[in-house]
C-alpha cells in the first residue's frame, strides 16, 4: 500500500471531494502545504468553501480529470469500480488510497488518536469530547461527521498529539485505523447491505476494540447486550460507561463512568450526577436534549478524565455544547410553530428522538419523516412504524434512495399501512410542494415540528421558514 509522507507535501486528487469528511481532509491537507483537487457530482456549500480556499473541484467524475501531476488519489467507499475516473486512475497506474485507509495513515502521526464509533450518536460525542478536549487547552486535531459551529465547519488544525475522529463500522471503515483510545457508543443492526446480520456487525466492532494496543484505552457502553463479548481478548485497559439511575434503565448496572439522578428541563435538556467507580463526581448539566445525548457524554467526560482535563473545564464545554448540525437543530419559528431538524434515519434514533421530545414544551408533535434508503426501511419496517408511532402526527415523503437503485418492492407506503394500523394519523405525499401546503394549512401555534431523516427532507423546514 501507497504511504503518505505527510511532511513531505505533493499533489491529492479526491474523488467524491464534496462528502462532509473527505473536504474536511482535503482541506486539512491544503492548510499542511499539499497542492489539492478533487471532483464531486454537484455543488454544495462544501464544495463552494473548497473551492474559496483555493482548492480545484471538478463537476462531474470524468477521466480528464485525471492529470499527469497527481501524485496520489483517494476515494470513497461510495466510488464504483465503473466509475469513469476511478477507471482512468487505474490506467494510469496512479498509487490509490480509499478514505478509510487514508485516515487510517493521517492517525499514525499522533500519539492520542481517539476514534468514536457506535451505530448512532457519533457525531455527537466526536463533537462533546472535540469541544472538551478545546476548553481544556489540549489543541487537537479534529474531523467530525457534521458542522459543528464552534470549529466553524468539519475540521480543525491543531498543533498538539491529539486527533480526534469519528469512526464508521459501514464497509469495515474502521478496521483500517490505528487509533489509541476508541469509544463503542452502540452496537445495532444497521447497514444490511453490507453486513449479512447483527452477528456480522457484533464481530465487527470486536474486531475494532481488538485494533487497540496494549497502552490504548476503550470505552465502551455497558448497556450493550452481552458487551462482554465485544472486548474478548483485547489487549488493552477497558472503561465501562451506562446510567444507573432506576427511572431510566431496565436494569441498575455498575459501571465505571455512570449517570444518576437525571433530570431534564423544559427544553429537554438533561442535568445528571456523575460517578466514577463509583465516587459522586460533579453535577453535569447539558444544553442537548435526551436521555441518549446523557449517555454520548460519559465516554466524552471518560476520556477527558483520563487525559487529565479540569472537570471544570468539561462541565464548561458540555454545558456550552448545543449540537451540530441536523442533531435535533432549531431551525426557527413560523405562525407559532417551533421547526426542528434531526438527522435521525434508524428506528432506534428515530425513538430515541421523538421520546426525548415529548418533554420540549409543546402541544402537537409532528415527524415530517424521509425513509432512508429501499434497504433499511425494508428491513426495519415493522420497527419504523412502532417507533415514528410516538409522535402525534406523521407526515411521510418517499424514500431518499441514496446508493441504491429502487428494487421495486418497498416504498413509503407500506409504512403508511404500518402506521394506520397502529392507529395513527399519517399521511404521504410524492413531493415536498404538497408537504409544505399541507403543513402551512394544518399545523397550529404550539406545535412542535420534526423534519427527520439522512436525505434532503430538512429543506421542508427551511423552505417553511422562507431560508
Amino acid at each position: 500500500m501507497y504511504r503518505i509522507d505527510f511532511n513531505k507535501p505533493c499533489r491529492v486528487h479526491f474523488i467524491g471531494i464534496g462528502g462532509i469528511s473527505m473536504s474536511g481532509f482535503a482541506e486539512y491537507l491544503h492548510t499542511n502545504g499539499f497542492t489539492v483537487s478533487g471532483s464531486d457530482s454537484q455543488k454544495s456549500d462544501i464544495t463552494d468553501h473548497l473551492q474559496n480556499l483555493g482548492i480545484q473541484v471538478y463537476w462531474g467524475q470524468r477521466a480528464s480529470n485525471i492529470t499527469p501531476d497527481i501524485d496520489i488519489v483517494v476515494y470513497t467507499a461510495a466510488i464504483k469500480p465503473d466509475n469513469e475516473e476511478f477507471m482512468e486512475v487505474q490506467r494510469q497506474g496512479l498509487p490509490m488510497l480509499n478514505r478509510a485507509e487514508f485516515i487510517g495513515q493521517l492517525m499514525l502521526n499522533f500519539d492520542n488518536a481517539i476514534a468514536v464509533s457506535g451505530t448512532h450518536g457519533k457525531t455527537t460525542t466526536t463533537s462533546m469530547l472535540s469541544l472538551i478536549f478545546i476548553e481544556g487547552g489540549l489543541d487537537p486535531t479534529i474531523s467530525v461527521g457534521g458542522i459543528l459551529d464552534a470549529i466553524g465547519g468539519n475540521i480543525r488544525m491543531g498543533k498538539s498529539e491529539h486527533f480526534i475522529t469519528e469512526a464508521c463500522e459501514y464497509t469495515n471503515t474502521f478496521l483500517e485505523f490505528f487509533p489509541k483510545k476508541s469509544i463503542i457508543l452502540n452496537v445495532d443492526e444497521d447497514h444490511l447491505d453490507f453486513f449479512k446480520d447483527i452477528d456480522d456487525i457484533r464481530n465487527s466492532f470486536h474486531l475494532f476494540a481488538k485494533r487497540l494496543p496494549k497502552d490504548g484505552q476503550l470505552f465502551i457502553n455497558g448497556e450493550i447486550d452481552s458487551y462482554e463479548e465485544l472486548i474478548k481478548d483485547v489487549d488493552c485497559e477497558v472503561f465501562t460507561y451506562g446510567i444507573i439511575d432506576s427511572s431510566y434503565c431496565d436494569e441498575v448496572r455498575s459501571y465505571d463512568y455512570a449517570a444518576d439522578n437525571i433530570e431534564f428541563d423544559s427544553m429537554s435538556s438533561g442535568s445528571f450526577d456523575l460517578y466514577y467507580k463509583g465516587q459522586f463526581i460533579d453535577r453535569i448539566k447539558l444544553n442537548v436534549i435526551g436521555i441518549y445525548n446523557i449517555s454520548n457524554s460519559l465516554p466524552a467526560i471518560g476520556i477527558a478524565m483520563q487525559v487529565g482535563i479540569d472537570i471544570e473545564d468539561i462541565k464548561k464545554a458540555l454545558l456550552n455544547f448545543t449540537g451540530t448540525k441536523r442533531r435535533f437543530e432549531y431551525k426557527g419559528k413560523i405562525g407559532g410553530v417551533t421547526i426542528i431538524d434531526d438527522y435521525a434515519h434508524h428506528p432506534t434514533e428515530v425513538s430515541a428522538t421523538l421520546t426525548a421530545s415529548k418533554t420540549y414544551e409543546h402541544n402537537n408533535l409532528w415527524c415530517v419523516f424521509q425513509p432512508h434508503t429501499y434497504t433499511r426501511t425494508k428491513r426495519h419496517l415493522k420497527s419504523f412504524a412502532k417507533a415514528l408511532a410516538l409522535a402525534d402526527k406523521i407526515v411521510l415523503s418517499d424514500i431518499y434512495a441514496a446508493r441504491e437503485k429502487n428494487p421495486g418492492d418497498i416504498s413509503s407506503l407500506d409504512l403508511v399501512r404500518e402506521l394506520k394500523d397502529l392507529g395513527k394519523e399519517v399521511y404521504y405525499f410524492s413531493s415536498f410542494d404538497e408537504i409544505e401546503n399541507f403543513l402551512l394549512q394544518n399545523c397550529i401555534n404550539g406545535d412542535l415540528l420534526i423534519t427527520m431523516g439522512a436525505g434532503d427532507i430538512v429543506k421542508v423546514g427551511e423552505s417553511l421558514l422562507g431560508k
